[in-house]
């Protein structure tokens, strides 16, 4: 039997890398992206963790476990553009890569070998291009399956390589933690504990009968990892599952004026997204946090998919003005989903009005997508986001 090789690749600290590349001047300093003390840190660079700070910690709790770091607000679009050259780079080794995130891979080098070496090898090939190719820095595990791969890339951090083959498998295992295994959450981690299972190597104390009446389906699948199983094959053009955009405000609102523009501003955001991957989707779901933190979704399917500016924020509107603001909200979002390969019926178009007005529409927004591509996103903005209308113009902290 053949031995896969998987790779898995994983971007060190990746926003706020990508913010010491640009800015020399950054680097050695602890930076943090996330600016709003009411929303969460995105990113935290090396020098901020020796802090403690750490994504998804509240921004304000890392202000005073970090006074001196420099807080940025994040550039996206920056992101996005470099982790395009980093898939491109991945590439160039095999065409088997599937990205995870906008700063991990995973890339399938089963067959490869000759081509590039044995695992230490391809390994470090891997590292080396990327940093040629961009300037910053990965990791690499390598395993013969996936979720080892993933845990492997997370050893020797940051700029690390790590490597399980077949034969170091059982050993590796006999002492991970369980809760290292991707999958296994809070609930499931107290349930192995009560159990006596702390790492992999103890759940192949009990059957697998056992573990699935105790745990369920799920039971079956950590038994088969706890063994090294996962069949789990690396996919090339996952398709995406929705666009979204979401903002957490800098003070708590109860006005629908001032989250309608919020909306606007997000549909904008998520019709660019869509229409950059060539996307439409039917169905547009507002989110919607308040300020005792319940969160509410409500959707609606529209008839025909959509890319369109104003389509998705009129629907998000409505959706808006049927949900309860008897307290205020301090999160908004919208996404749309139900993306659909199919071309958009031709029924549309029958109807003259219809049509010219579609054509209008779509012809304005691929205006506005040109203009920002050159010249940044606040390069132009729509009358509703000019600055004097309550709105976002800054403190707001991307989901």
């Amino acid at each position: 039997m053949t031995t896969r090789h998987i790779a898995h690749v994983d971007m060190d600290a990746y926003f706020a890398s990508v913010e010491q590349l640009d800015d020399p001047s950054l680097r050695g300093r602890p930076v943090i992206i996330g600016v709003s003390d009411r929303g969460v840190v995105s990113a935290a660079s090396y020098e901020a963790r020796a802090f403690g700070v750490r994504s998804a910690m509240p921004v304000v709790q890392a202000r005073r476990l970090c006074p001196e770091g420099v807080f940025l607000p994040g550039r996206y679009a920056r992101y996005k553009e470099l982790s395009r050259a980093i898939m491109a780079c991945l590439a160039e080794f095999s065409p088997l890569v599937e990205p995870a995130s906008i700063d991990e891979a995973y890339v399938d080098m089963t067959g490869a070998r000759t081509l590039f070496g044995d695992p230490h090898r391809f390994g470090t090939r891997m590292r080396e291009a990327v940093f040629e190719a961009t300037g910053l820095s990965c990791s690499v595990g390598v395993a013969p399956v996936r979720f080892l791969a993933k845990i492997a890339s997370d050893y020797h951090k940051p700029g690390g390589l790590t490597v399980v083959t077949r034969e170091d498998m059982a050993a590796f295992l006999a002492v991970l933690p369980v809760g290292k295994i991707p999958g296994v959450g809070r609930r499931t981690l107290e349930a192995l504990a009560l159990l006596g299972i702390r790492t992999a190597g103890d759940m192949l104390a009990h059957s697998p009968e056992f573990l699935a009446r105790r745990l369920g389906a799920s039971g079956l699948d950590l038994y088969d990892k706890a063994r090294g199983i996962d069949p789990s094959p690396v996919v090339t053009g996952r398709e995406a599952k929705s666009v979204s955009a979401e903002n957490t405000l800098d003070k708590d609102s109860a006005s629908r004026e001032v989250l309608a523009v919020w909306l606007l501003r997000q549909a904008e955001r998520v019709g660019r997204e869509l229409r950059r991957k060539g996307l439409g989707g039917r169905t547009v779901t507002l989110k919607l946090k308040y300020s005792d933190f319940r969160q509410i979704t409500r959707s609606k399917t529209l008839s025909e998919p959509t890319d369109c500016d104003e389509t998705i924020f009129g629907v998000a509107r409505e959706l808006l003005s049927a949900v309860p603001l008897d307290r205020p909200a301090r999160l908004v979002g919208v996404g749309v989903s139900g993306f659909h390969a199919v071309p958009r019926r031709l029924s549309l178009w029958h109807d003259p009005a219809v049509a010219g007005e579609a054509r209008r529409t779509r012809g304005l927004d691929r205006a506005i997508d040109a203009i920002r591509d050159r010249f940044g996103r606040e390069a132009i903005l729509r009358g509703r986001l000019f600055p004097g209308k309550p709105g976002p113009r800054g403190g707001g902290a991307d989901g």
